[in-house]
């Protein structure tokens, strides 16, 4: 809970702030379709994110960028006390990094019109731009709402996690070779 972290809430016998679910709250899921839906877009765009970094650094920058989406999320909502679960803000750091890494890349998407599927293929970065100006525009909306009418996801998280990745890809691939595998 944000609230607890920047000592707006009351906690009680525990005392203080607990900063461990900064971290423990990636490996939390708010039900099997937040989990499936985390666990798609990391196979989709996880490998091969992986694969440029190596697998410590692809680590650090997942576990890194998750910690950066929970403080913003923290800061955009320093009352709240919802408590914020999910790896989408540690998976949206993957999503700024290999956006970073493979720009013109072809991701083949779904696009509902009113009733209909649309299958097409893009480029990863009209996928993800698009992608991160939905969380952007949602992220504003929400500030000038109230925590109830919000739903309840956390938009800065995955604004301040895929900012972490598209920082960290750089930093992190100074001295590592290019990975086999291309988008």
């Amino acid at each position: 809970m944000p609230a607890r972290l920047t000592g707006q809430w009351d906690a009680g016998a525990r005392g203080g702030r607990e900063l461990a679910p900064i971290l423990t709250s990636m490996f939390l899921h708010g039900g099997w379709l937040h989990l499936a839906f985390n666990l798609w877009f990391l196979w989709i765009f996880g490998d091969n994110v992986e694969d440029r970094l190596g697998h410590a650094r692809y680590l650090f920058l997942y576990l890194a960028a998750g910690v950066a989406a929970t403080l913003a999320h923290v800061f955009a909502n320093p009352g709240s006390t919802l408590p914020a679960v999910g790896a989408s803000g540690a998976i949206a750091g993957v999503l700024g990094a290999y956006l970073l890494a493979y720009p013109r890349a072809r991701v083949t998407t779904l696009i509902p019109i009113f009733v209909f599927i649309h299958v097409t293929v893009l480029p990863a970065w009209v996928v993800l731009g698009m992608w991160f100006a939905l969380q952007f525009l949602s992220g504003a909306l929400a500030l000038a709402t109230t925590q109830a009418s919000a739903g309840g996801v956390a938009w800065w998280a995955h604004i301040g996690g895929f900012a972490a990745g598209v920082v960290l890809l750089p930093v992190l691939s100074i001295g590592r070779r290019r990975g086999r595998r291309r988008g």
